[in-house]
């Protein structure tokens, strides 16, 4: 991958420049070498986009479910035999380290899932008298996709694949910050069998092409991953345009409770993972941990062991566990959070930072005030709290004190506590003696409050990608 990469968007199955010709440079966060020329999508070339996927609608919606299902299960073979290029793009674009690349074989699951399972489920009634009654669910038409970077071949696979599957066509959006992947599927997507316009990939910043898509008055609906402050600018564009439909997966302040039988080193273990990969750059990261009193110390000294065998360095190489943050907005952000907590926190673990290639050591702080801004804004990187408590009602309110609501992990070793605490806590998800990102491929992924809206997941994701129709037949002779 020596020679400069030049992503072009990807317009109805042709690469094309963007119609302004402007380009915007994508460097590697942990060299600063030049990598990419990407195209920066204009309102016109998202309009393009939108139109070729219109057109392509019609045929596409109208074939079966099995026919559907090819072009997405030839793109799971692609992916599963590159994805150790896969792989390397993301460490070249946003600093994500080759090793523990999970991502690909969690896009091969969804293209494959849905090349199978795609067949949208509506029912019938005879509960009206004199009427057979049915209910269906079609797709919506054109649907809008906006990625994040910290993980964007797992966000392309698990919005990109139910929503043709279901019948819709796609206009995607890549994150400027890692359009690499979504440009080396794109090179698959008319090799795979896809028609022109059924998937439709541009790159650019969200104030021009990401702005267009919301408020595109032929996209019927949205789906989005990324910060609350950008999903809330994305439902004011949807809501003064059409209404369209939106399902949101957005950030995260999650709390870990630990109580003080569960068993602490593997919940230390466990949750320094959760805060401390990908960089800390994961929106389901636990960065408020409370651990009950008498247990404070074992943990924090167990934990700020596995923090500080951290290998840190460069993501192409193998041994490494920890790359740079993405850019050098993001390293700047997490140094300016560091700093606000060495006002008030104590510190039992001050990583270094180092500004040649934007990498932060793991930091622990410990005992900060629960109103303090390192307790309540999401900062995206390697930093944690390690607070206590008491008591049950004490850690819950805590824990519940925040707008977020995306995942929370419980340690407790008594099974009534593990469900009455997990019945209270106010989160979408929930890792009862586990640590995210351990999930299950066929439960409602997704966050309370404003960590969301709607839910996706192998069975949740059809049904938001399809809208609701009722019909209702009057028929001689069915009889009351």
């Amino acid at each position: 991958m020596a020679d400069l990469i030049d992503s072009q968007l990807f317009i109805n199955n042709k690469f094309v420049p963007a119609s302004t010709g402007e380009t915007f440079e994508l460097f590697s966060p942990f060299d600063g070498k030049k990598v990419a020329k990407v195209a920066e999508a204009s309102a016109e070339d998202v309009d393009s986009a939108v139109n070729a996927a219109q057109a392509a609608f019609p045929a596409w919606s109208a074939l079966s479910p099995i026919e559907r299902g090819l072009p997405l299960k030839k793109m799971a073979e692609k992916i599963t035999t590159h994805k150790s290029d896969l792989a390397d793009l993301e460490a070249l674009s946003m600093g994500r380290p080759v090793d523990g690349y999970f991502d690909a074989n969690y896009a091969a699951v969804h293209f494959n899932y849905f090349g199978e399972a795609a067949y949208a489920q509506g029912h019938t009634s005879l509960n009206t008298p004199g009427f057979l009654n049915m209910s269906l669910r079609q797709p919506f038409g054109v649907v809008g996709i906006i990625i994040p970077w910290n993980a964007p071949l797992v966000f392309f696979s698990k919005k990109v694949a139910p929503a043709v599957a279901a019948g819709n066509t796609v206009v995607l959006k890549s994150s400027e910050k890692a359009p690499l992947t979504s440009w080396k599927l794109a090179q698959w997507i008319e090799e795979c069998g896809f028609p022109p316009g059924v998937i439709n990939v541009v790159s650019g910043h969200g104030q021009v092409s990401g702005n267009a898509i919301s408020a595109h008055m032929k996209i019927r609906a949205i789906s989005f991953t990324g910060s609350t402050r950008t999903g809330r600018k994305i439902q004011i564009a949807s809501a003064n345009s059409n209404l369209k439909k939106v399902v949101f997966e957005l950030g995260g302040k999650g709390p870990a409770v630990i109580f003080a039988d569960a068993d602490l080193e593997e919940a230390a273990k466990q949750t320094e993972f959760s805060i401390n990969y990908n960089s800390g750059q994961t929106c389901m990261a636990n960065s408020r941990i409370y651990v009950q009193e008498s247990a404070k110390e074992k943990f924090t000294e167990v934990f700020k062991k596995f923090a500080s065998q951290r290998k840190i360095g460069n993501p192409r190489e193998s041994g490494i566990n920890h790359g740079p943050q993405a850019d050098k907005v993001q390293y700047d952000t997490v140094l300016k959070y560091i700093a606000l907590g060495k006002e008030l926190g104590q510190v039992s673990l001050d990583g270094e930072a180092n500004s040649e290639n934007l990498t932060v050591h793991p930091v622990i702080f410990n005992d900060a005030p629960e109103d303090h801004a390192i307790m309540k804004e999401e900062i995206f990187g390697p930093v944690v709290v390690i607070n206590t408590f008491s008591s049950e009602e004490e850690v819950i309110a805590k824990a519940n004190d925040t707008e977020f609501g995306l995942y929370a992990s419980l340690w407790t070793k008594d099974l009534e506590r593990a469900l009455r605490v997990s019945k209270k806590l106010e989160s979408g998800m929930i890792g009862v003696n586990c640590a995210s990102p351990t999930g299950c491929w066929d439960l409602p992924f997704g966050g309370w409050k404003q960590s969301g809206t709607g839910r996706e997941s192998l069975l949740e994701s059809m049904e938001h990608f399809t809208e609701q129709k009722s019909i209702y037949f009057k028929v001689r002779g069915i009889g009351g």
